[in-house]
């Protein structure tokens, strides 16, 4: 198993948060091969220890988009945080999409130390590099569509580096991803996918960018009433189906399904 380590400078432009309380710090991603939106940047592989390897990773199913993230240092996470799901105990960070209100809370408990929203309320492109703990936070925007109009760069895929494994989180995704997306998001472990097949992007190309990303686990969610087959067969004969009891489920670097896998948590 690889990871990545950067042999040239970053540039030294801070990406900065929205709020200046929140202190985001840039590093190099373990989880690009080649980053092609960061000029100057090249990657490397770079073996992992014995040691990293063994840490491993709770995801759990809350309900709609939300997925609880539990990292070895402790680190809570919550994505797509409405307040519906996950709420309690109180997770330390939780991330938003706006396309719809199940997907963001205008009023976040305080008690919540990071609010990182997918959307720039001032406008363009949010900008994510959080480090928490044991846990790195990026973002890559997509656009939305609202009231009949693209808007630019208003959801945010949600990268979470932890024990050298790469979890994304889709959001509220509506369109195809290009080159430069694949590129800017890099290697996923484990990705969580809306499977609604209506609200966000078509099943047909929802099941096309999941198949692209070459995940070990595939966490569909966002599911409301459509077939969980009507996901599972447009994957094709060689992706797993895991069906589980419970609505968490363990990962570390160690324990990687072989074959990639789709695996469907109790709730969803």
């Amino acid at each position: 198993m690889n990871a990545f380590r950067l042999i040239a400078a970053l540039p030294t432009i801070l990406l900065l948060p929205f709020a200046a309380a929140q202190a985001q710090t840039e590093r190099p991603s373990t989880c690009l091969a080649m980053a092609q939106t960061s000029p100057r940047v090249i990657y490397t592989s770079l073996a992992l220890t014995t040691a990293a390897s063994a840490e491993a990773v709770d995801i759990t199913y809350a309900g709609h988009s939300t997925y609880i993230i539990e990292t070895p240092a402790g680190v809570t996470i919550a994505t797509d945080f409405s307040g519906a799901y996950g709420a309690s105990p109180t997770p330390r960070v939780v991330t938003m999409n706006k396309a719809h209100s199940t997907h963001f809370t205008r009023n976040p408990d305080p008690a919540i130390e990071h609010v990182l929203p997918g959307w720039n309320p001032e406008g363009g492109p949010a900008r994510h590099a959080l480090l928490v703990d044991d846990v790195y936070i990026r973002n890559v925007t997509t656009d939305i569509h609202r009231y009949g109009a693209m808007e630019p760069d208003a959801n945010s895929i949600f990268i979470f580096e932890v024990a050298g494994l790469c979890v994304g989180h889709l959001g509220h995704l509506h369109h195809r991803l290009d080159d430069s997306d694949y590129a800017a998001i890099g290697r996923l472990d484990v990705v969580m996918v809306p499977v609604d097949g209506g609200l966000t992007l078509s099943l047909d190309g929802m099941s096309e960018i999941a198949r692209r990303l070459s995940s070990s686990v595939i966490l569909p969610m966002h599911r409301h009433s459509t077939p969980l087959s009507a996901f599972t067969s447009r994957m094709g004969g060689g992706f797993e189906l895991d069906f589980r009891e419970g609505r968490t489920i363990t990962v570390a670097l160690d324990n990687l399904p072989r074959r990639p896998t789709i695996v469907i948590l109790d709730g969803v």
